[in-house]
């Protein structure tokens, strides 16, 4: 059963590391691995600043996120828009960051989001994450993709998931200082 489309929840002590406390949008999973991208994680680069001629498709001061520990020099744009049906799931697609944007808008594109780096999994791997209770999973919506308030996505996302999930969107960050 492919995930694609689902979001990965790190879970409080299991990830110490690069997933600590992230939000990851899968964007590909079958039977040769999967591919996501951290919603969660902006950088200091702005996108304007990097891409100047981008900045028209994203929100004033919208940050370039760091997609993940995977290649980190590669730049991932998802896009969001009145073209239909993209490629990705939830109709999203990806956007070749060399192309023009006025040609883009023309098909249109009316959001991107990019992200520097991504995450990666092989083959059966994250089943493997998934079968020792590593992550949890909850459906993703574009405006998960889209969220202009990345700090609190985790809670949020938590929080709107119910059941056992939603105590922990109050889980502190560091559990010992409670």
């Amino acid at each position: 059963m492919s995930l694609e489309g689902k979001l990965l929840i790190s879970k409080p002590a299991v990830h110490a590391d690069t997933f600590s406390g992230t939000i990851t949008f899968l964007v590909e999973h079958d039977q040769g691995g999967a591919v996501g991208l951290i919603l969660n994680r902006p950088s200091e680069l702005l996108l304007a600043d990097a891409f100047s001629e981008w900045g028209s498709l994203a929100p004033e001061a919208e940050p370039i996120f760091f997609g993940g520990p995977v290649e980190r020099g590669a730049m991932v744009a998802l896009a969001d828009g009145s073209f239909g049906g993209g490629e990705l799931a939830l109709g999203l697609r990806s956007i070749d960051l060399e192309r023009q944007v006025p040609l883009v808008r023309a098909e249109g594109v009316e959001r991107i989001r990019v992200f520097a780096g991504y995450a990666g999994w092989g083959p059966a791997q994250l089943e493997g994450e998934l079968a020792v209770g590593a992550w949890w999973l909850a459906d993703a919506t574009k405006e998960d993709v889209f969220n202009d308030d990345p700090g609190n996505l985790w809670k949020s996302v938590l929080s709107r998931a119910g059941g056992e999930l939603a105590w922990f969107a109050h889980y502190p960050q560091d559990p010992s200082l409670n």
